[in-house]
């Protein structure tokens, strides 16, 4: 089925996206999964927010370490871009006002609720770890005031709600400019080249020089309105490209049934690939020539970034162009799993972190231990989303439009 599909009453809906966000949320799952067994993880007791992990294990496996790096380049983009998706089109139907009263209720609510309640229940495993004791009064005002009120997964939601407020004051006065280019970028679907250029140069200019000047893994904020200073650009560039893209239908321009992208969906998965091999290759030789002086410390960098950025990009076309291929018929175990993502995704960490805990204690070859805690959180978040939903408060904060965060790492 290639056409929207109606889910709701007054909702148009496309299910190979539903299903790209839903898969999504699976992928921020295991993301978080293998953050306790990857080879750079550390854990710092004097204060634990600052570790790679809440929980570290002693058993580390270097393939952790590439499944980690590779999801790290692209899927937060990913996420945002898939954010801006329908925000015109919800801005046009619901009017400036009922829009943002209704961003507050499905983002800012959450983000309160979750970097307070869920996240002290998430990094308590991590406060017994740094002190040996579960005493929960010390605990409750070592996480507000020693760790800064960490916000975990939850930092997404504020900032993808902080991108929704501004772009829903601007609205008025960037409508029609974002209509026009939505156009153009539609009237160039079989000019593959141009719009990947485009795409890139934008990528690159909003992160290379951030990154140049904070450092990669420079975060800052005031307590859980935590961000990472050298992708805010690159993250609110890539929510914007996807405002752009839905303005005239996501099925429509680019990811049109017979544009040259989904036609030569192969390309862009293949791109995907290379790009992320060539990326690990030449990490090495960029490190001798320049331990050689052959290049300067520019310019590796400059090398080394403008690939990162390329992988980002392409992988984020890839996964978009292999869903709208793949993904265009009705499946109830799919629709299902993409009713609860946004669920999923609010509750999945409590249960990676406990998992992770409890693990540490038992000796098992580390996919072992890596499967396990992806199942249960998978399953044991699901089944807490599909009840909660029962709930209406929690049905209004958490049904429709919502995409997942994950959890920020810490540079290696």
């Amino acid at each position: 089925m290639n056409s929207p599909i109606n889910r709701t009453s007054n909702t148009l809906r496309y299910p190979w996206l539903d299903y790209l966000r839903g898969f999504l949320t699976l992928l921020v799952v295991a993301h978080h999964s293998s953050l306790a067994y990857t080879t750079f993880a550390n854990f710092n007791k004097e204060m634990y927010v600052s570790s790679t992990n809440p929980v570290v294990d002693i058993t580390r496996w270097l393939g952790m370490d590439y499944f980690e790096d590779f999801n790290d380049i692209f899927f937060m983009a990913l996420m945002f871009l898939i954010g801006g998706i329908f925000l015109m089109s919800s801005i046009q139907k619901k009017g400036q006002s009922s829009f943002i009263s209704d961003r507050f209720y499905r983002l800012f609510i959450p983000f309160l609720f979750g970097s307070t309640v869920l996240m002290l229940i998430a990094y308590l495993p991590s406060y017994y770890l740094a002190y040996g004791n579960f005493n929960l009064r010390s605990y409750i005002i070592d996480f507000f005031t020693v760790e800064s009120w960490p916000a975990g997964p939850m930092w997404f939601i504020w900032l993808l709600f902080l991108f929704n407020l501004v772009f829903a004051i601007l609205f008025p006065l960037v409508k029609s400019l974002m209509k026009r280019i939505g156009r153009s970028i539609g009237n160039h679907a079989h000019r593959p080249l141009k719009i990947i250029l485009g795409f890139y140069l934008i990528a690159w200019l909003s992160y290379v020089p951030m990154v140049m000047l904070s450092g990669a893994g420079t975060w800052t904020g005031v307590g859980p309105f935590d961000f990472q200073v050298s992708r805010v650009l690159l993250y609110f560039s890539f929510f914007i490209i996807g405002i752009i893209l839905g303005t005239s239908g996501i099925d429509q321009g680019i990811f049109g049934e017979n544009s040259f992208f989904v036609k030569k969906w192969f390309l862009w998965v293949a791109g995907c690939i290379l790009t992320y091999l060539l990326l690990k290759s030449i990490e090495a030789p960029l490190t001798l020539i320049y331990k050689q002086q052959k290049l300067s410390e520019v310019q590796a960098f400059l090398i080394y970034r403008s690939i990162w950025i390329l992988s980002c990009v392409f992988s984020s076309l890839a996964f978009l162009v292999l869903f709208r291929k793949v993904f265009n018929s009705i499946s109830p175990w799919w629709q299902k799993l993409s009713d609860n993502a946004y669920g999923i995704y609010l509750i999945h960490y409590i249960f990676v972190v406990w998992c992770q805990f409890v693990l540490t204690y038992i000796d098992l070859p580390v996919i072992v231990k890596f499967t396990i805690t992806f199942v249960i959180s998978v399953g044991a978040s699901w089944a807490v989303s599909f009840f909660l939903g029962k709930i209406e408060g929690w049905r209004r904060c958490t049904n429709k439009e919502i995409t997942m965060p994950y959890f920020k790492v810490k540079s290696k």
